[in-house]
């Protein structure tokens, strides 16, 4: 088990506690604070991995500390794969997995890092969405973490593309996105208006929108 003074932390720096849904989740603020609101897009992740989703473990694609994926994974009894950029993020991402007792796999590599042969059932993405005109408005979070570019969706998009390359046929994805501009660029996005994804659901919240889409079932 990967001990809290492993993980590459200085004096400078305080460690925090968050608990979400009686999970202990560790962070320090060199990674994005984890939000309790986003507990719901674990638990509507839990909720389609116990419906139709095709058996296989849950992909979290920008796990930050990797809460939304261990919290869905724990409730669904699933495997976890989490990718982020960041090596402190993927460090307390395996860690508060291994605390929780949930098996995940952490790859510390951009969104293309992943096989093309590997498939996944189910998706869940908070990519960064803040547009960069407004990212001052935050200033206790790390750029890295939540700027989204010019519209806030640059990485918005890759997150679609990488739901249309590595989910199962009839596979889903639950997808943090910040405004109703955001969904609109979702609903436009090539992969949704060629038929590969169809966007069944959002779900709006004080502090951002969760959006379920649907791979198509076609092998």
């Amino acid at each position: 088990m990967t001990d809290t003074a492993d993980l590459p932390t200085t004096p400078s720096l305080q460690e925090h506690v968050t608990v979400l849904d009686g999970v202990d989740i560790h962070w320090d603020s060199r990674v994005l604070e984890p939000r309790p609101w986003t507990v719901e897009q674990s638990r509507w992740a839990a909720e389609l991995a116990g419906t139709d989703a095709p058996e296989g473990p849950i992909l979290e694609l920008c796990a930050g500390a990797g809460h939304i994926g261990l919290l869905a994974a724990r409730a669904s009894g699933r495997a976890l794969v989490q990718v982020d950029v960041d090596p402190v993020a993927c460090e307390y991402a395996r860690a508060n997995a291994e605390r929780a007792g949930v098996e995940t796999d952490v790859r510390c590599a951009d969104l293309t890092g992943l096989d093309d042969a590997e498939r996944f059932p189910l998706m869940v993405a908070d990519p960064p969405w803040v547009p960069s005109a407004e990212v001052t408005r935050f200033p206790a979070d790390p750029l890295r973490a939540i700027d989204g570019g010019e519209d806030g969706a640059f990485l918005v998009r890759a997150c679609l593309e990488q739901a249309g390359r590595l989910l199962q046929p009839g596979g889903h994805v639950v997808l943090q996105i910040g405004s109703d501009e955001q969904l609109a660029l979702v609903s436009d996005h090539d992969l949704v208006v060629g038929g590969r994804l169809s966007l069944v659901e959002a779900r709006y919240f004080d502090r951002g929108v969760l959006v379920h889409l649907r791979r198509a079932d076609e092998v």
